[in-house]
């Protein structure tokens, strides 16, 4: 029974769901990442298949969004991404590559990626990880102080340009030279290429203050899904994969802005069926957030 309600619950919802997978596809800076869940596969008895969860992550306009497919190529970003133009931050997975190729798309890489790579080589050159995690605690600070001082983006992109591009100038002369006198199969010497070959990427961010350092954004939007893989185990269907993506889109949101979802979702499905289709985003969380603290003015 629970399952057939939460089947209907999200049948339900597909119009909103649906109308928020266009305004993703229109957002000018997407953050992008992906995570595993297992699925029911009905032509092995017994046996789970491994999908995977795409998730897109607006930082302007603070929308998240779900998308299950059975696998990790880089085609299943392809209704999302296909059309998508400006700019793109992703971790360091070679599926993205092909949509930063494309001409109307500016990647941008994820420091915190950068450092973790350093982070492992500690043990293998501590001298130099520790140099370059140093640097990097700089780039932090900066964008510590950004946020502190809580200016506008090109007060942010000035801010960058007068104390981050020093740091990263230095700190990339410094990788090259480096990078010549290091094993390339040594973990520091993995370190260093990983950031070496994305350095533009990594610079990126200094194009724009409405731009993110990393990717941490969305990965905090997908830490509920390991949570959800302890407890309920598996998917028990690639549809049912799907509708798990949308309820994880839609309390995202609620959490994302502080909205209850118990509430939300009950006012949501008391209202999607009336609603004229051109004010159905009046039902997105942070919309109904506002309609609610209006009417308890």
């Amino acid at each position: 029974m629970y399952v057939f309600w939460g089947a209907a619950y999200m049948d339900a919802l597909k119009p909103l769901y649906e109308k928020l997978v266009m305004d993703i596809k229109n957002e000018g800076y997407l953050q992008v990442d992906e995570t595993t869940i297992k699925v029911l596969d009905d032509k092995k008895k017994d046996k789970t298949h491994l999908g995977y969860y795409w998730v897109y992550h607006a930082p302007i306009s603070k929308l998240v969004m779900f998308n299950y497919s059975p696998t990790r190529a880089s085609s299943a970003a392809l209704p999302i991404l296909q059309n998508f133009k400006g700019y793109l931050q992703t971790d360091g997975y070679a599926g993205y590559k092909a949509y930063g190729k494309k001409s109307d798309i500016t990647p941008l890489g994820c420091w915190a990626h950068a450092r973790r790579e350093f982070e492992r080589a500690l043990d293998n050159d501590k001298q130099k990880a520790q140099h370059v995690l140093v640097e990097i605690q700089k780039l932090y600070a900066v964008e510590r102080k950004a946020k502190e001082q809580n200016g506008r983006p090109e007060q942010i992109k000035e801010l960058r340009l007068r104390e981050s591009l020093p740091i990263i100038n230095e700190l990339g002369k410094w990788m090259f030279l480096q990078i010549k006198l290091t094993l390339p199969k040594s973990q520091i010497g993995k370190a260093l290429a990983y950031s070496q070959t994305r350095w533009d990427n990594l610079s990126a961010y200094l194009l724009d203050g409405n731009l993110q350092i990393d990717n941490n954004l969305v990965e905090n939007a997908i830490r509920p899904v390991a949570l959800g893989r302890k407890n309920y185990l598996f998917a028990g269907s690639h549809d049912a994969a799907q509708r798990a993506a949308m309820a994880y889109t839609f309390f995202s949101n609620c959490k994302k802005h502080n909205v209850n979802p118990f509430e939300w979702l009950k006012y949501t499905l008391e209202n999607i069926q009336s609603i004229n289709h051109k004010n159905i985003t009046d039902l997105y969380p942070h919309n109904y957030k506002q309609l609610a603290e209006s009417k308890s003015l």
